[in-house]
């Protein structure tokens, strides 16, 4: 009778233990926006990691407007 009762006791914890709810994988964290910067010359913007900077430290979108100098 014993072992009747602890198969039924087996079975019913692994049954509860199979259907629990299972954990959902994290979700990637989402980066940070970029500062934005608008050039010097054009005024166009473009991230701050992707500007030219000139000596005095204005951003330009490309070599050739920093070489040009401001508006």
């Amino acid at each position: 009778m014993i072992k009747w009762l602890l198969l039924v006791l087996l079975a019913a914890g692994l049954y509860f233990f199979l259907r629990r709810p299972h954990r959902e994988a994290p979700r990637p964290r989402t980066p940070l926006p970029e500062r934005m910067v608008a050039c010097a010359a054009c005024g166009v913007y473009l991230p701050e990691m992707e500007c030219v900077r000139a000596a005095d430290g204005r951003p330009y979108c490309c070599e050739a407007h920093r070489d040009a100098g401001g508006r």
